[in-house]
């Protein structure tokens, strides 16, 4: 676990102290309180990092990135102001909360505007060992960036070009506090390293790409392995056709079905709920899916990419399981739309946490194989384009590229098709989860089966 440290000095690569930040952020408080606000939140952030490109092994882009930000919202009854600054001068700190003060007093009053209750409060903060600092120079970055791409070029002569490939090593932290008696922050670490690499020439190029994404970069999958895994990705592309339209069962590869969760915890969160632009209204104990299919959120795991030990309102998040046996357990709520649906915040401020979607039925030996045999004859989806999902009737319509699917053996590539279907039938067709889980940032899940869908082809 990340070991103590002197808060009054700052951490490695940060200009500020976590004692400065607490610092800025009672002066905002007391400020927005001598001007005559009901409540008021306020907090200080910084971040930094180093991001390196490069493209047919030579440099392209050194980027160094620093950031700060004070924000505040100030409340006068339940009128709410917001301001932000990134001067961190007394003075300037002085006027940001003078503005969000203005902008609350002339701004229409909201019932449900407000910090959370107190009762919601995060009074402990485990260490959730998120800070992994990488002490990495560009001529470094540039190395491992340069021997990503060459890992993918030598794959194999088929691989005829590059998009590129790239080192990114970012660290932020932040404190927060609010009136309700909420003080907190901490510092986090996010490491990748990424290539897109190109496959043929003429009419018959394909591209695909891959990375290694992790807060600690010791934990990073080696820059040759993240090479020549999206070299290989790209070459199993060549040869692609269309197919003709029909209907067929869909296997999404465990990186798009992170997409279909995704959809079901942006339908059941609070604004779309409380706004009614969702086709999961009202689905709070319904079933939406199979029987065998568990979602579980869980904000506590050590180093986890949506790990946080309070929401962004300072709110206890919950361990909890929001889908069992299929059914809606629990919806994703911060103190705002609670209050518009007459509910209680779920401590999703912000989002959700670490989700996992799971079914009783995968068996340990459920490999992506596995999965393309109960798949059977039908669509292998690896790579899906457009924005086609409609919230409010559930409907899905992406273009789509990946393989067709013949007696549980890929029998060839396939590309410029669509796929369709609505969201309800899809989650209630799930019909398998394999066991290739994937860490898609906070969503780890496995491929996905779906019984039937539409391919419009040619």
């Amino acid at each position: 676990m990340t070991q103590a440290h002197d808060s009054t000095r700052p951490l490695p690569g940060f200009q500020y102290s976590r004692r400065q930040f607490e610092d800025m952020v009672d002066a905002a408080l007391g400020h927005a309180k001598k001007l005559g606000a009901t409540d008021a939140g306020a907090e200080a952030s910084e971040g930094c990092g180093l991001s390196v490109s490069v493209r047919k092994g030579e440099l392209e882009n050194i980027e160094r990135n620093r950031d700060k930000s004070l924000g505040i919202s100030v409340y006068v009854g339940q009128r709410r102001g917001s301001a932000s600054t990134s001067d961190f001068s007394p003075q300037a700190i002085e006027r940001t909360v003078q503005a969000a003060f203005d902008i609350a007093r002339f701004t229409a009053e909201d019932p449900a505007a407000g910090l959370p209750d107190e009762q919601d409060i995060a009074r402990h903060h485990p260490d959730l060992d998120l800070f992994h600092p990488w002490d990495i120079g560009s001529e470094q970055a540039a190395e491992l960036a340069l021997r990503c791409e060459a890992a993918a070029l030598q794959t194999d002569a088929r691989i005829s070009n590059s998009e590129g490939a790239a080192v990114s090593a970012q660290q932020s932290h932040f404190f927060s506090a609010h009136t309700r008696g909420f003080r907190g922050g901490y510092a986090s670490s996010r490491h990748s390293v990424s290539v897109a690499p190109i496959a043929g020439t003429g009419e018959d190029m394909q591209r695909d790409a891959w990375y290694s994404s992790m807060r600690r970069a010791s934990d990073l999958a080696s820059p040759e392995a993240v090479g020549r895994y999206a070299a290989e990705r790209a070459l199993s592309r060549l040869g692609s056709r269309k197919i003709s339209t029909r209907s067929c069962p869909v296997l999404f590869e465990s990186t798009l079905a992170a997409g279909l969760l995704g959809h079901f915890i942006q339908a059941i969160s609070g604004g779309a709920l409380y706004r009614k632009s969702t086709f999961l209204l009202d689905s709070l104990g319904k079933q939406v899916f199979p029987r065998h299919i568990r979602i579980h959120e869980d904000p506590y795991v050590p180093m986890g990419k949506g790990s946080s030990p309070f929401d962004e309102e300072g709110v206890v998040p919950q361990k909890r399981d929001i889908v069992t046996d299929g059914r809606v357990q629990g919806y994703v709520l911060g103190s705002y739309s609670a209050r518009k649906l007459g509910l209680r915040t779920t401590g999703n401020a912000g989002g959700s946490h670490n989700l996992t979607l799971t079914s009783r039925q995968t068996r340990a030996d459920d490999d992506l194989d596995a999965m393309l045999r109960k798949l059977g004859t039908g669509l292998f989806v690896i790579e899906l384009m457009g924005q086609g999902v409609n919230y409010v009737t559930g409907d899905y319509s992406r273009g789509a590229s990946g393989f067709w699917v013949e007696n549980g053996q890929i029998a060839y590539p396939v590309q410029e098709i669509t796929i369709a279907g609505n969201l309800t039938q899809m989650y209630k067709g799930i019909q398998a989860v394999g066991a290739d889980a994937y860490n898609y940032g906070a969503k780890t899940v496995g491929s996905v089966l779906i019984n039937r869908m539409k391919i419009a082809g040619s």
